[in-house]
């Protein structure tokens, strides 16, 4: 009773966390003068993440197994994760922008898990005999760890994507004015061409910093983008390999094609190609981050996927099944 209340106490502080630190996520973007805002910004996200740790344990000493059993119980894990990958960007350092660039994720994952917009999320209950094994903590753990850092990765490579077609407009703007430039210098006097040339500069002059400033976040960007990814591309190796050998224990086959089976191997798949991509000298790192992107919306429709429709084996988090209907289908199995 005592971890019952405490876990609905922790849940209630770490939402309403959530919805002090969204505000304040909001506020920072609009008014970025205000340091003192992305300080409490930051505590917020710390004290969030603590309420949350808080919340992952006694939800693991009151059902006695590990908070990776159903879809709300992987949500909750998947924004503690947000939050680990977070907190390494900021005391990285980065914290003006790679950490605020996945600061969202964690935020309103947890705010999705939490808020009680989904009531049957919350429904856990004893383990069916098929989750009853050693394999559950490596496996899920594993793989939606895997999914926060390639997701955090992902997001990295998006931003990167967007900042460099913004420079490669700044780029045409300033190749469209230099041949203005030209055509002036061929029909103007002198005097007026020095009038023309200086302007130029002026107006070059605040777009070379600009463009020296992105030329910098993008580096940076697709430097940790690789890492998380990477980081990422290792987990979710780990916890296909995992799988495999406890669905031969479970199922006696290494390999079912079952459609979150499917899936994660082009998840797979697809990130083996992005580090192709970006390890190869001859591509520009724009070419790995459209593969990222790609990648991006392939997690979220092999996470979530299995979970809305129902079918195949691994849908003992679904929104439609019942706890009778899991048994059931167990049991056939």
């Amino acid at each position: 009773m005592i971890f019952s209340t405490l876990e609905h106490i922790l849940t209630h502080i770490s939402f309403s966390m959530v919805s002090v630190v969204i505000t304040l996520q909001l506020i920072t973007l609009l008014v970025n003068e205000i340091v003192g805002l992305y300080d409490s910004f930051e505590k917020g996200m710390i004290i969030t993440f603590f309420c949350l740790t808080g919340l992952l344990i006694t939800h693991w000493i009151y059902w006695k197994h590990f908070p990776l059993s159903d879809l709300y119980e992987s949500l909750i894990f998947l924004s503690w994760s947000f939050y680990i990958i977070h907190m390494i960007l900021y005391f990285k350092k980065h914290k003006n922008n790679l950490s605020a660039i996945i600061a969202p994720s964690a935020i309103f994952t947890q705010g999705f898990a939490t808020s009680g917009l989904l009531t049957e999320m919350h429904q856990s209950a004893i383990l069916v005999p098929a989750l009853q094994s050693q394999w559950l903590m490596m496996h899920v753990s594993m793989m939606v760890l895997g999914y926060a850092a390639l997701l955090c990765g992902s997001l990295l490579s998006i931003a990167l994507l967007i900042i460099t077609f913004q420079k490669d407009i700044q780029k045409d703007i300033i190749r469209i004015f230099d041949k203005r430039k030209h055509l002036l210098n061929e029909s103007f006097f002198f005097g007026e061409i020095q009038y023309m040339n200086e302007k130029g500069k002026i107006l070059q002059s605040p777009l070379s910093v600009r463009n020296y400033y992105k030329s910098r976040l993008i580096e940076q960007l697709d430097h940790w983008g690789y890492c998380v990814i990477s980081l990422g591309f290792i987990f979710l190796t780990i916890g296909i390999l995992s799988g495999a050998v406890w669905a031969n224990e479970a199922w006696g086959s290494y390999w079912n094609w079952d459609p979150k089976e499917t899936w994660a191997f082009i998840t797979w798949t697809i990130f083996s190609i992005y580090l192709h991509i970006r390890t190869n000298k001859n591509l520009q790192s724009a070419d790995s981050a459209i593969v990222a992107f790609i990648g991006f919306l392939i997690i979220w429709i092999c996470y979530f996927g299995v979970n809305l429709l129902g079918i195949g084996l691994h849908s003992y988090g679904s929104f439609t099944l019942t706890l009778n209907e899991i048994e059931e289908r167990v049991l056939r199995i």
